[in-house]
């Protein structure tokens, strides 16, 4: 279906709702389905890296690596997080990238946990946002 195709059958739905019966119940249930179409666009989960690029820019940039995959809701509630950082973490997809869910796997007993995020030589899965953004704000700047 590719990267849009989820949110395009979202946003069309939503017009086929409203042009079919622009009533209150339909006005509230296009929102819902528009604000879902954002959270499952590629507009919030920006196209991954992969894992060897994610770990050098997380490295040259200072930044947490994020490991997620789609549909993963503790994922999006990260994400949803950390809106106000616009992208200063590295976010590296381990359903596209055999080697970055093989890292994934690597330390959490060979599950495929998400979120996990490496920073500063830790990892942490299932972080909690607080210290993601203390690692976003790096030694010193906090």
């Amino acid at each position: 279906m590719g990267r849009w195709g989820g949110s395009a059958a979202l946003l069309v739905a939503a017009g086929v709702m409203l042009g079919s019966d622009p009533g209150v119940g339909s006005i509230l249930a296009a929102v819902l389905m528009v604000v879902l179409a954002f959270l499952l666009s590629p507009l919030l989960f920006p196209s991954s890296p992969g894992d060897a690029a994610g770990r050098k820019r997380g490295r040259e940039q200072g930044v947490p690596v994020v490991y997620w995959r789609p549909g993963c809701h503790h994922c999006l509630k990260l994400r949803l997080g950390l809106l106000a950082t616009r992208g200063r973490a590295v976010w590296v997809d381990i359903s596209s990238d055999p080697d970055a869910l093989a890292r994934v796997r690597s330390v959490n007993g060979g599950d495929a946990t998400v979120p996990t995020v490496f920073s500063r030589g830790t990892v942490r899965t299932a972080p909690s946002l607080r210290w993601v953004r203390e690692q976003l704000a790096g030694p010193g700047r906090r």
